[in-house]
């Protein structure tokens, strides 16, 4: 996505399971660890409201215009509890999709979803 985007699209990452009732931080790629763990449920609100009342299969993904520094932009399925949580923290979605070069950096996360959808996280 970097490549064809020629900058960074996201700058956070995080593998995140649902699987007990507090939600559990299986892996984390970005500069604010302690914070991302600290802010999780006031920074996954928007994308999380988006969400409701949605079903969503393995490989499913959803972005979200209302994410914003560190309200997460975008999550993918990947498992029966496990989502891919996709930030940009310097801006917004909407900064992102501003850039026309968004349209073939999406390719790559796509190709990223229908691996989950073919081989899920267990």
């Amino acid at each position: 996505m970097d490549t064809l985007y020629q900058k960074s699209v996201f700058d956070e990452w995080a593998v995140v399971s649902f699987a007990q009732a507090k939600p559990a931080i299986l892996w984390y790629d970005g500069s604010r660890p302690d914070d991302f763990v600290k802010n999780f449920h006031a920074d996954s609100a928007p994308l999380f409201a988006e969400m409701q009342g949605r079903s969503y299969a393995i490989g499913d993904f959803e972005f979200v215009a209302a994410g914003f520094g560190s309200r997460y932009d975008a999550c993918v399925r990947l498992g029966e509890s496990a989502y891919l949580l996709c930030n940009y923290i310097a801006g917004s979605l909407a900064d992102i999709r501003a850039d026309p070069r968004w349209l073939k950096a999406q390719a790559p996360f796509v190709d990223l979803t229908e691996k989950f959808r073919s081989d899920p996280l267990v």
